[in-house]
């Protein structure tokens, strides 16, 4: 593992893109930093999807 490594994700909601960035980096919640790059929007008549959700995962540095 790299000492320092992040990674952007779009998910359906903030959850949903924290969610996979997790699985992708194989490491628990408490063990990364995240960072709201941008909010999923709701489409018209409040239908999900017209904008995913962003986010940048880092890998929190052992000392």
């Amino acid at each position: 593992m790299t000492p320092h490594k992040s990674i952007e994700i779009e998910g359906k909601t903030v959850q949903d893109a924290i969610k996979k960035a997790l699985q992708q980096l194989q490491l628990p919640r408490t063990k990364v930093k995240v960072e709201i790059l941008a909010e999923e929007a709701k489409g018209l008549f409040g239908m999900p999807g017209a904008k995913p959700a962003k986010v940048r995962v880092s890998v929190i540095k052992d000392k």
